[in-house]
């Protein structure tokens, strides 16, 4: 499948959070989403990524944005890494990778010589109607929240123009 394109509507989800609850995308319209895919809990960089999310989880409150991390890993995985880092939002699972393959992100990929399948690092901001917003391909973790953070507050004074 292809990616998700910016002012389409966000393709509808509903899975399993952190928690053992269900979520669905409609369940969160009328908020901003920040939609970040990850490959895996408790990695270097995926840790990086979701710290730095916490860290500017304040940030993204002001800005009425809600934050959800995703991953294949499993709810048990997410809670572990969830507690461990402190981490104040929303994880869902995906373990089937249903959804990363759905939005077009499920990929192979290339490390030291050996190919697999795994989840393209990558962000949407989904606006409160639905429509995506802002889409960060090839996320290079270090910075990142920042930079969403950046593009929120830009996109709330485009709005506000």
């Amino acid at each position: 499948m292809p990616l998700p394109k910016t002012g389409k509507i966000a393709p509808e989800f509903d899975l399993e959070t952190d928690s053992g609850e269900r979520l669905s995308l409609k369940q969160l319209r009328g908020q901003t989403v920040v939609l970040y895919f990850y490959p895996k809990d408790d990695t270097t960089g995926c840790t990086m990524e979701s710290c730095e999310f916490r860290d500017l989880f304040q940030r993204f409150k002001k800005s009425k944005a809600v934050i959800l991390g995703i991953s294949p890993d499993s709810a048990r995985k997410h809670r572990n890494f969830k507690k461990k880092y402190d981490l104040p939002f929303t994880l869902l699972v995906d373990e089937e990778h249903r959804l990363a393959e759905s939005w077009g992100l499920w990929v192979e990929k290339l490390f030291w010589g050996r190919k697999y399948w795994g989840v393209a690092r990558t962000t949407f901001i989904i606006a409160p109607d639905g429509t995506i917003a802002r889409i960060f391909e090839t996320v290079d973790p270090a910075g990142h929240a920042a930079e969403v953070a950046e593009a929120l507050t830009a996109l709330g004074k485009r709005k506000g123009a």
